[in-house]
């Protein structure tokens, strides 16, 4: 999986690529009618209710923007928030707060947003062995914040691209010619290139599980589109030699249901790909 060190350099990035985009050559807004000495307070103001996310990563663009910004941490993130809640106050150059503002509004929005929508999911399995997984249904860009989003949900984060997992989907085994040859090349390549990574392949029916059973060499089975008699047949078939994953459809209604089958995992590209943000403000202090 990715390491600590390569997250911490995408948030690096999104960051660095989000002042370019946003700012350009200045904030000239706020150059035009505030003294660059001028100093401020402003409060970030929730006006929903939810879990809150992205506080942590606030604090980042803040101090990128300018370090001696000082923030007031009221309100952590994974913690739940309702109307009128103030999460956190920063003071300091009132050029500084413009600038970072609506940097720190679009990430916190759209965190809290996946944030809640994970939590919800979480709680329906809180008394099951399964854990919600993302995926890769993320936006361009800005995948370690969604992913973020997800864990400070208390979701489990599926791989977080193409380098630190194997995932042989159904297109690759019918470009590989099949189940056996798809999963023989990929221990072949990983050992060839030295590569410690796991491999998990899908399924699209039960004669499809009987043949990774047979082959083996995998890591985690995908069970793709399964209902629920076939799922469960699936899991007693697999019976803890592998891992398994339930994918393909499966909505917060339906969430428990597929759980109950016994798969250790569920993923939802719906946590990342279909949330209304929440809504947030950043309102100056008037002293």
């Amino acid at each position: 999986m990715i390491t600590t060190k390569q997250f911490e350099k995408e948030l690096e990035i999104i960051i660095d690529n989000a002042i370019r985009e946003d700012i350009g050559d200045g904030d000239h807004s706020s150059l035009a009618c505030i003294p660059p000495e001028a100093k401020g307070t402003a409060k970030l103001l929730v006006k929903d209710d939810g879990i809150l996310a992205g506080v942590a990563f606030a604090q980042m663009i803040f101090y990128k923007i300018d370090p001696d910004l000082q923030i007031e941490t009221l309100i952590n993130d994974g913690e739940f928030v309702r109307y009128g809640d103030v999460a956190f106050k920063v003071s300091g150059r009132s050029q500084s707060i413009l600038k970072a503002e609506r940097l720190v509004l679009n990430a916190m929005q759209r965190m809290s947003a996946i944030a809640t929508k994970t939590r919800r999911y979480v709680d329906i399995l809180a008394d099951l062995k399964t854990q919600i997984l993302d995926t890769r249904k993320t936006t361009p860009g800005i995948r370690a914040l969604e992913k973020w989003a997800v864990r400070i949900g208390g979701g489990t984060n599926h791989r977080f691209g193409l380098y630190d997992m194997v995932m042989l989907k159904d297109n690759h085994i019918d470009f590989a010619g099949g189940i056996e040859p798809a999963i023989l090349k990929t221990n072949a390549y990983l050992a060839h290139k030295g590569l410690n990574l796991k491999i998990e392949i899908e399924t699209r029916n039960l004669d499809e599980v009987a043949e990774v059973l047979r082959v083996g060499q995998v890591n985690r089975i995908m069970l793709d589109n399964f209902n629920y008699e076939d799922l469960r047949k699936a899991v007693k078939m697999i019976n803890g030699r592998f891992e398994t994953e339930a994918s393909g459809g499966i909505t917060e209604k339906t969430l428990r249901a597929y759980a109950e089958c016994g798969v250790d995992y569920i993923s939802s590209g719906a946590l990342t790909h279909s949330v209304n943000n929440m809504d947030l403000s950043l309102k100056a202090i008037k002293s």
